[in-house]
């Protein structure tokens, strides 16, 4: 879309001398689009994985813990899509946080954001590792998990420098697949079962509202990266629909997923005997029950691509956020750099997956196993979440007031999108002597979220102090974007379905 002369003078003013180059516009159609917010929350891993943790403490009613997050987080998404309905950039969350709250608390959404992608990554780096050894394994190969780390890492380096349409081939055909691997297994469990209808779940059997309560804490970690879409922006065909689209669509998809898969589960235990509040691998024990020995292995090379997907995409994400602020002039310049030929932000595409994989690497070489340092980096990763998503959720306010479009509607998904974070939020730090969000035995990781933060605010207050024209650059390039899509905007003003 060509910009009226005014607006490109402002958008070029805007740009730091160093940066140069572009991303690749209008290339990545709607399901491509979609597959980087599924890649994220890579639900084919949470049934096969992380239900038992969720059961132990909802029960019979974990069903209706997913049923909850999910509403709660089309509420969220719904706060998103006042900002994705009217403009797009790969700066994802951050400038919209910018437009609503101010270049501080979009600053610091920013980095909030860019420490969940990138821990995100860590994490499932650490599970592509967990999952590809234990396979080696069964064949009599023993792999050191650092050469794994360092494999992963390439991988996921060359296809998201080498063609961002490439990257999210990959990501739609790895998570499709793995998908496709556990909802097949869903059904053939519900059939063992005779498609029955689990009174107990039904009815909430031996459910508290307090343990159902708790289960959403675990449910909307479960969902974290929904929103990961928006740092295409910038690629998208159509992105004020196809993004605003892929963010809800996101959410009620795996949503459905959850559900569907935790319901058959804890009928077959409920069912069939066992513990699944214990189990690890869920999916494993009640395919070896029906003789179905051999999915086991289908279900770990599934889970075993979408952590590949899910790093693959994380480092997307985060280098797009980087790409956005160093253009912006909060970062360095060269991290604003776009590749001639490949249209990628290949600088910040090697410093993400640089950190991505030095991370485990340094903690594994320190003594902690991978299987320690995903569930450490898993709830490393939820602090950045829980921020930005709180700041999105109140961001819509005063933006909305600003361009004369806030409704009664409006302000309520925004007051209710930020209570329903609350609660996550709560699970996470904990309530001296609540029984229902208790203290974690240590704030550790709390404390080195803290302190990443600190340092990214003290790094703005200097560059702030350094270079005063930095914040009215940044709200002339954003403004500028904006500009660029307010005709579309008008068209699109109906509510997106």
């Amino acid at each position: 879309m060509d910009l009226p002369d005014p607006v490109r003078r402002v958008a070029d003013a805007a740009q730091p001398s160093r940066s140069h180059g572009s991303l690749r516009r209008d290339c990545l159609s709607y399901p491509e689009v979609l597959s980087q917010s599924i890649s994220v929350i890579a639900p084919s891993t949470v049934p096969a994985a992380v239900l038992g943790l969720i059961f132990a403490t909802s029960g019979n009613g974990t069903w209706l813990s997913f049923a909850l997050g999910m509403v709660g987080l089309v509420l969220v998404s719904l706060n998103i899509n006042q900002f994705a309905r009217r403009s797009a950039s790969p700066g994802s969350l951050y400038t919209y946080i910018v437009k609503g709250l101010g270049p501080t608390a979009g600053v610091l959404g920013g980095w909030a954001l860019a420490f969940g992608y990138t821990v995100t990554g860590m994490s499932t780096l650490c599970g592509f590792s967990i999952v590809a050894g234990l396979m080696l394994q069964r064949v009599g190969v023993h792999v050191n998990p650092m050469a794994l780390f360092a494999l992963a890492s390439l991988g996921a380096f060359f296809i998201a420098k080498r063609d961002v349409q490439l990257s999210a081939k990959m990501m739609l055909v790895l998570e499709g697949a793995a998908l496709a691997l556990i909802l097949f297994l869903g059904f053939l469990i519900w059939k063992h079962e005779g498609f029955a209808v689990d009174a107990q779940q039904v009815t909430l059997a031996g459910a508290t509202p307090g343990g159902v309560l708790a289960g959403i804490v675990l449910v909307v970690f479960g969902f974290s990266g929904f929103e990961s879409s928006t740092s295409l922006g910038g690629e998208a065909k159509d992105p004020l629909r196809s993004i605003p689209r892929s963010v809800i669509q996101s959410v009620v998809v795996s949503g459905l997923i959850f559900i569907f898969m935790a319901y058959v589960v804890i009928l077959a235990f409920n069912r069939g005997g066992g513990d699944l509040g214990s189990s690890e691998s869920p999916l494993q024990v009640l395919a070896e029950r029906m003789g179905l020995g051999f999915f086991g292995v289908a279900i770990n090379l599934g889970i075993l691509v979408s952590f590949f997907a899910c790093t693959l995409a994380a480092i997307n994400s985060t280098a797009r956020i980087m790409f956005s602020m160093a253009r912006h002039g909060l970062i360095f310049d060269a991290l604003g750099d776009a590749h001639e030929t490949n249209k990628t932000p290949h600088v910040a595409i090697g410093v993400a997956t640089l950190i991505t994989f030095l991370a485990p690497a340094i903690v594994y070489l320190a003594g902690v196993t991978a299987f320690d340092a995903q569930g450490y980096f898993g709830t490393l990763c939820s602090f950045g979440f829980l921020v930005t998503y709180v700041l999105i959720s109140l961001a819509p306010l005063p933006y909305l007031r600003s361009i004369g479009k806030l409704t009664p509607g409006a302000a309520a998904c925004s007051a209710l999108g930020t209570g329903f974070m609350i609660l996550p939020f709560l699970g996470s730090i904990g309530i001296p002597g609540s029984t229902l969000f208790p203290p974690p035995d240590s704030h550790l990781l709390l404390y080195l979220f803290v302190a990443y933060m600190a340092v990214g605010l003290a790094w703005l207050m200097f560059e702030r102090f350094r270079r005063p024209k930095m914040i009215p650059a940044m709200h002339s390039a954003i403004e500028a974007l904006e500009a660029q899509f307010v005709q579309s905007a008008n068209v699109l003003e109906q509510p997106i379905r």
